[in-house]
């Protein structure tokens, strides 16, 4: 890898750099712990279970969960998202999903569709990629079985109306599951209050703990109504060949990713809801800035209609989406993604289709200057082939 100085602006896929108190906590864990957690009553290994315990009760607390059993560790968002579509869906259910999902969601729907006679539909955005709450909650029928929204597109960054469904799905028995991917570690999200039945995210984004960490919540609710996906060991009820019934093991099999989850651990702490609050003005003012000023550049699209996240999706008629980002990146030390960003659907409601954009993504480490000199790069390689 290049020695230049990196500017990082791809903070959608995952956070960089990763804290210091996440990489000492990992190797301190590796070096001089590593027992599993709940195999075992020796002090490591009670030890690691505690780390488990505290990571489970401080993103309860995050989230408002009215319980830390509420929580579930996962090893990944996508690996929560798969838990929760594949734990409640029955065949022939219907559910209401939207263009902007990830294909986190998207797939596991698909497979469920084709393969189980599900019923989807699916919710256009607008030009910028916002789902419209009514259009959403008119394409809920008695039947429905599961609504889907994710909390902020990973393309446009436009934030969705997640407590205006939620609240209007209240009375209904509908499921309601929010993938909080984009704004988890930015913005206060409370599921209690957002009447939110099922929030999943990963742990390597905005929350800047390591690959391998996530979770998902399960409100009491529908405690009686998930199914376990992965089925193996546990580290109780032993005796039985059936999983446990009751949450978060039933949803915990295997040997949990203790190493990565104690360097998160020490992220999530951090997390206070004065932190929240700081970084939401970040992004906030981030977002702003990195919009009005890409709009000033001739040469470009920017395909949003509000500054709500730090993500940017640009395109240009003179540069293909692959052909600036490489250009970012050979020239200019700039990192960004090209392409569909694992979110199809939503390129044909910003009218982005087949390729796809650009897309710049900050995070709660970037500067004003790297926004700037980020902007001025784009202006530099686009405006001499727009005169």
């Amino acid at each position: 890898m290049s020695q230049r100085k990196r500017i990082y602006m791809d903070h959608a896929a995952t956070s960089w750099p990763k804290p210091d108190i996440v990489l000492d906590a990992m190797d301190s864990f590796a070096r001089h712990c590593g027992a599993t957690a709940g195999r075992g009553g020796y002090d490591s290994a009670v030890a690691s279970s505690n780390i488990i315990a505290s990571a489970r009760h401080t993103l309860g607390t995050i989230i408002g969960a009215p319980s830390d059993d509420c929580v579930s560790l996962q090893p990944s968002g996508t690996a929560a998202l798969n838990a929760a579509i594949h734990g409640v869906l029955r065949p022939g259910d219907h559910v209401v999903t939207t263009a902007a999902e990830h294909n986190s969601v998207l797939r596991p729907l698909h497979h469920w569709q084709r393969n189980h006679n599900v019923r989807l539909t699916i919710v256009p955005t607008d030009s910028g990629g916002r789902v419209d709450a009514d259009e959403l909650i008119a394409a809920v029928a008695d039947q429905t079985r599961l609504v889907t929204l994710t909390s902020a597109s990973n393309v446009t960054g436009a934030i969705q109306p997640v407590e205006a469904v939620g609240k209007r799905l209240a009375n209904h028995s509908a499921i309601f599951l929010c993938d909080a991917a984009q704004s988890f570690g930015t913005i206060a999200i409370n599921a209690a209050h957002c009447c939110i039945d099922m929030l999943a995210a990963p742990g390597h984004k905005s929350s800047g703990g390591p690959a391998g960490t996530g979770f998902l919540y399960v409100a009491p609710r529908i405690h009686d109504q998930i199914v376990p996906m992965i089925q193996g060991g546990t580290g109780s009820q032993s005796e039985s060949l059936e999983m446990p019934s009751s949450m978060p093991t039933m949803l915990e099999a295997g040997n949990l990713n203790v190493p990565a989850i104690a360097g998160w651990l020490e992220t999530l702490k951090a997390l206070s809801p004065d932190e929240l609050a700081n970084r939401t003005l970040h992004a906030a003012k981030t977002a702003s800035l990195l919009h009005r000023s890409l709009r000033k550049i001739s040469g470009i699209t920017l395909h949003a209609n509000s500054s709500d996240l730090p993500i940017a999706s640009i395109t240009s008629p003179d540069y293909s989406a692959s052909d600036l980002s490489m250009i970012l990146d050979s020239e200019f030390a700039i990192e960004t993604r090209a392409g569909l960003h694992c979110a199809a659907l939503i390129h044909d409601c910003i009218g982005t289709s087949p390729e796809g954009t650009l897309r710049i993504s900050a995070g709660h480490t970037t500067t004003t200057q790297e926004i700037e000199s980020v902007v001025a790069a784009i202006q530099q390689i686009v405006q001499p082939a727009a005169q």
